[in-house]
């Protein structure tokens, strides 16, 4: 077990109880603590018995507990799922992993399918990889929501796309899952020419079958690299394709509309950069669940500039240029428009810069994929603001390590220039521009 604690919250129930960092939880009402979910499920009641063995004497401590129904021990644990994670055994046709280079950092290469990460940070499973014990695991301990890769709902699509003889049964997993009040949340790989058009219509309608257990679909295009050699050959969305792709869930996303309010299927913002169409409107997203696909992101960074730009000050000046992939230039330099024109004297310049990605090919577009090589040499040839903003998701979560291992001091060495990480939604650009910026 991997319960080591490596944080005690101050003020927490763990902190009066004199627990410390590097003690251990072994168990809580005399059952085992083997992961997050038996902690979370376990310590949801008003009195719980802990048992917790000492870093310093290795004692084991038995301590009772009266608390709210929700209340937290108020610990963190060195390992975020106090287990190893559930790799993946699929082989998938678009896999992403299947498409890195050699040499880059091995936690890279690992492949998880775990229903637990699903739950905790939102990462998508296929159920492929999961026994019936583990099914009823999530229905018992009410793990939910989470998220599904479905890619078809065909058996034979489905088997042939994820390599795996026993993925056609995803619909059978997923209609007990529903029937036992679990919450959904599903995701479509399009790879064309294998589960989009009249595939993908079908897969849709099947799912919707469990609306509003499946609480909604989301649509991304295949991400491909350079590097397939000797993978599964695909194609990608162009203009017409990505188009066709749009118009041929119109109708059915009018229905759906028709009948509960919501498009249930939606296409990530990609399909609508690639068919040079506008995003549809706001009212369309509903409440945004969807921005980690990709899915109305657009919309949200328009959003949040016509909400805050009334924050830019007048009286100061300054310079910075945004960096961006190819998929989300126009916005970008769209956005820098209206910055640059809102400060009545002119003196606050935004310049966006496109970066071409180089180290994983030119049909890779996204922001997000972008490394800290390609904007250090693709900077290199300009003439640099003052200032460099970079979108927070081209970093590994919580760090400031891109995918390539290079950190923002490596940037701020190489461009001689101060790097400031703005949230990709855009909502705290303006706060970083009036913080940066000069008074005149």
């Amino acid at each position: 077990m991997n319960n080591e604690i490596s944080r005690v919250l101050p003020e927490s129930i763990a902190e009066e109880l004199g627990i410390e960092v590097g003690d251990k939880l072994i168990k809580i009402n005399g059952s085992p603590v083997n992961d997050i979910i038996d902690y979370r499920f376990l310590m949801a009641d008003e009195y719980v018995v802990i048992e917790i063995e000492k870093n310093s004497s290795g004692e084991i401590w038995e301590l009772e507990i009266e608390k709210e129904y929700d209340e937290k021990l108020g610990v963190e644990f060195k390992e975020a799922i106090l287990d190893h994670a559930k790799s993946c055994r699929n082989k998938c046709i678009f896999c992403f992993i299947d498409q890195l280079p050699k040499g880059m950092r091995e936690t890279l290469y690992f492949k998880d399918d775990d229903s637990r990460l699903s739950f905790l940070q939102g990462n998508f499973v296929t159920l492929t990889n999961m026994s019936d014990e583990d099914i009823e695991r999530i229905i018992r301990y009410r793990i939910s929501p989470i998220n599904i890769s479905v890619h078809s709902t065909n058996p034979k699509i489905r088997e042939m796309m994820l390599n795996n003889r026993f993925a056609g049964n995803v619909i059978e997993r997923i209609k007990r899952l529903a029937s036992n009040g679990i919450i959904m949340n599903c995701q479509i790989v399009l790879c064309p020419g294998v589960n989009n058009g009249e595939e993908l219509i079908n897969t849709v309608k099947d799912l919707f079958q469990f609306y509003p257990s499946v609480q909604n679909v989301a649509g991304v295009p295949i991400g491909v690299t350079k590097y397939r050699e000797g993978l599964y050959k695909v194609n990608t969305y162009d203009s017409r394709t990505a188009e066709d792709e749009i118009n041929s869930i119109k109708k059915l996303q009018e229905e759906y509309i028709s009948k509960t309010g919501t498009p249930f299927i939606r296409l990530s913002d990609e399909f609508y950069v690639l068919a040079k169409k506008d995003v549809p409107e706001s009212d369309f997203y509903g409440e945004f669940d969807q921005l980690e696909d990709g899915i109305g992101m657009i919309r949200v960074f328009r959003n949040n500039i016509a909400d805050t730009i009334v924050n830019l000050k007048d009286n100061i000046q300054g310079s910075f240029n945004l960096v961006t992939g190819v998929s989300a230039f126009n916005e970008i330099k769209e956005a820098a428009h209206i910055i640059n024109n809102k400060n009545k004297n002119n003196n606050v310049k935004i310049s966006p810069v496109k970066i071409i990605n180089k180290f994983f090919g030119e049909t890779i577009t996204v922001a997000g994929l972008l490394t800290g090589s390609d904007i250090i040499t693709q900077l290199k040839t300009l003439q640099l603001e003052k200032y460099i903003i970079i979108p927070k998701n081209m970093l590994k979560s919580g760090t400031d390590i891109f995918l390539d291992d290079l950190a923002i001091k490596d940037l701020e060495t190489a461009l001689n220039r101060k790097v400031l990480v703005c949230d990709y939604t855009g909502e705290d650009l303006i706060d970083i521009i009036n913080t940066y910026c000069e008074e005149e």
